[in-house]
């Protein structure tokens, strides 16, 4: 059975450098834009142009650079909005405008101090418009993770009937939980009649923590377009991981769902994004942290050190890490130690082992973490 394909929409260089203190300027943009490419993104959201001067500019050079990957910009439903858009990528080769208005009753009321209807009315005709400068169109019902569901509905059925190709189901605010998300796309699939005229597409931010998982529960029922950044960096608390949901689908054939990511790449790009952005990735964060790949425990040293798999669920070398580490603390067991030292060129008896091992926990109660230049000093060499 052919696995569905899923396209991978990255947003880094748009709602990711939206960040306060994480903004690039156009040549690392596009040096970033390139390393996407390589990376294997269907799309590549380069810049909101209407911005600013730069932002524009961004969007220019990058649609000169890339020439595989689908670029993209950012839009309000707004005549002159769209026209920027145009402009910017005009020379790229293969492009898209992701243009949207507000669904939820508390973005109608209160930050556009208008109605249903006539929000509705200007996401239609702003769609209808855009086709002067584009063929491929997206779609976002902003704050679409709030709306009421038949309002959704019909604003969805409205704009790819005005010519919009792929629907952006936005969780602006982070709101929803799983199954909430998960039912509202489903809804969305088995309700609105012309729905197989587009791509669904999920962007999900992470307030509350469930980004990936609220994207997960979207793709699950029927999305095929995932929006992401690297790192998970995005306003606010951030958005859906790209490292995260792309190695789900990878650790788990059973879903049928495949990208075209080179995961090799992942976390080579992912400490460039972190250097280039200012923006440290925590140690723990799955897949790209410092930690993903290291054994501190005895328990799990041990077990690791007999099978990888039986800690391990992602082989380190396929998101481009050269290997797992054993980190030796005052929790590390005696399998770990002996590891450790056979890979600096000691081998000692059992007996001798005992003797080393308690000296090793009273320089690790101290130390905290123990370097290989400790280890020479605990067997005596001045190495």
């Amino acid at each position: 059975m052919s696995k569905d394909k899923i396209y991978v929409f990255d947003t880094t260089l748009r709602d990711g450098e939206q960040v306060p203190g994480c903004q690039l300027n156009t040549d690392e943009k596009v040096e970033i834009a390139k390393d996407l490419e390589a990376l294997g993104v269907d799309v590549i959201e380069a810049g909101f142009p209407i911005s600013s001067p730069g932002d524009f500019n961004s969007v220019v050079e990058i649609s000169k650079n890339v020439r595989e990957t689908i670029i993209c910009a950012l839009s309000r439903a707004v005549v002159m909005d769209i026209d920027m858009a145009g402009q910017a990528l005009k020379e790229a080769k293969r492009k898209r405008l992701h243009t949207g208005i507000g669904a939820s009753d508390i973005h109608i009321k209160y930050k556009f101090k208008s109605t249903r209807e006539k929000v509705l009315e200007q996401a239609i005709s702003s769609v209808k418009y855009a086709r002067k400068y584009f063929d491929d169109i997206e779609f976002y019902p902003e704050d679409a993770g709030r709306a009421d569901k038949d309002f959704l509905a019909k604003m969805v059925e409205s704009v790819i009937d005005a010519g919009a190709t792929v629907i952006n189901i936005a969780d602006t605010t982070g709101y929803n939980i799983p199954t909430m998300y998960g039912d509202k796309i489903k809804f969305l699939i088995n309700n609105v009649p012309n729905i197989d005229k587009a791509i669904v597409s999920v962007h999900c931010h992470n307030d509350l923590g469930l980004a990936t998982a609220n994207s997960l529960a979207g793709l699950q029922n029927g999305a095929r377009q995932v929006e992401v950044t690297i790192n998970g960096i995005g306003e606010r608390a951030g958005n859906t991981s790209l490292e995260e949901i792309v190695m789900i689908l990878h650790a788990h054939p059973a879903l049928n769902m495949t990208t075209n990511i080179n995961t090799k790449n992942i976390v080579p790009l992912s400490k460039k994004v972190s250097k280039m952005m200012n923006m440290p990735v925590q140690r723990n964060k799955a897949i790209v942290g410092a930690n993903a790949f290291a054994h501190s425990s005895g328990i799990h040293q041990d077990g690791f050190l007999k099978h990888r798999e039986t800690y391990e669920i992602i082989n380190p070398s396929d998101v481009g890490v050269e290997a797992s580490s054993i980190d030796l603390t005052a929790r590390s067991g005696r399998a770990a130690l002996t590891h450790r030292l056979k890979l600096l060129g000691y081998e000692f008896t059992k007996i001798e082992m005992e003797t080393i091992y308690i000296k090793f926990l009273n320089m690790a109660d101290e130390k905290k973490l123990i370097h290989d230049e400790d280890l020479y000093e605990l067997v005596g060499d001045k190495k």
